[in-house]
């Protein structure tokens, strides 16, 4: 899908200025549908979270069920051992009447048989209660050690983003104070380059400072080949003012995005299908634009680097 989007990005980018205004609006409608798909992807981390409080919630549910096993199982058995005592105690009291009276004997020897069957009732009921606390236990052992194997991958894979977020932060240390920021939030790493590092105003050809920042970003990329990449560039809402090669805003913020993927795809241990470019304007501000500072903040091309989820997907359909 990613492919399918670099490659939309690219038509829209050759074709823009020599098809008709109709292709050139349905190759837009395209590249919004697999954008919004994207999107779709980046909040699998946060829907994968809500997995996870729902398999501990029905953990949980599990271990009250065994509980309640436990203390049904304990009291068959107290009524079994009770039971059992009243028979020792009419089997010695039927000694001692056999002697006497045949009436009592049969009596007692009527008593005796119906406490028999109870007690084999009791005993059959106790097996029937420690079958179904084996298979509930057994359950719930079953489900602790997915839930703990989900653990343990979420937490290795917030792991490699913190230290791909630092291997990052250290590649970039000379572009501090340029504009540049790195900081890893919702399982995911965001490094943030304004504009003044990579462009003049109204262009997208990165200048040699961003440049050497950008492929400095890729070397430490290309080490990391189960990271998807997102490009997204953004501008401040002023109007776009240029030459007639642009559409506004928006059409320089995908531009600008290209421009970076064009200069990672130049590192050939980058894998493009982990590559996407996105334009999203001046509808996504980090700041205010009505001041000066807050404008220069808004025009800037967000990298934001998330994990494949295949082996997290795959555990929670073991569930």
């Amino acid at each position: 899908m990613i492919k399918k989007i670099s490659l939309i990005v690219l038509s829209l980018t050759i074709l823009t200025s020599c098809v008709s205004k109709k292709i050139y609006t349905d190759l837009e409608d395209k590249y919004a549908n697999l954008k919004k798909e994207n999107r779709s992807l980046s909040d699998e981390v946060e829907t994968l979270s809500n997995d996870k409080i729902k398999l501990n919630n029905d953990l949980n549910q599990l271990q009250s069920a065994y509980d309640d096993a436990v203390a049904q199982r304990d009291k068959l058995q107290g009524d079994y051992a009770a039971a059992k005592s009243n028979l020792d105690a009419l089997k010695a009291s039927y000694k001692a009447l056999e002697e006497n009276s045949s009436a009592s004997i049969a009596a007692n020897s009527k008593k005796n048989r119906e406490l028999l069957a109870q007690l084999e009732a009791k005993e059959q009921a106790l097996a029937t209660e420690n079958e179904r606390l084996n298979t509930l236990k057994k359950e719930l052992e079953n489900r602790s050690q997915r839930v703990a194997e989900l653990e343990n991958v979420i937490a290795a894979k917030d792991a490699n983003m913190r230290a791909l977020k630092n291997a990052i932060s250290k590649a970039l240390t000379n572009f501090e104070g340029k504009g540049l920021t790195v900081e890893q939030r919702d399982g995911k790493v965001y490094v943030s380059m304004e504009n003044k590092l990579l462009f003049q105003s109204g262009s997208w050809s990165v200048g040699s400072e961003g440049r050497k920042a950008v492929q400095q970003l890729g070397s430490v990329l290309a080490e990391n080949p189960d990271i998807a990449i997102l490009i997204e560039g953004h501008t401040d809402n002023d109007p776009y003012t240029g030459n007639g090669q642009l559409s506004g805003n928006w059409d320089l913020s995908t531009k600008r995005a290209t421009a970076i993927v064009n200069i990672l795809r130049e590192n050939n241990s980058i894998n493009p299908e982990n590559l996407t470019a996105a334009g999203r304007g001046e509808y996504a501000p980090i700041a205010s634009n009505n001041t000066v500072e807050g404008k220069a903040k808004n025009r800037r091309i967000e990298v934001i680097l998330t994990p494949k989820l295949d082996e997290i997907s795959k555990l929670l359909n073991d569930i």
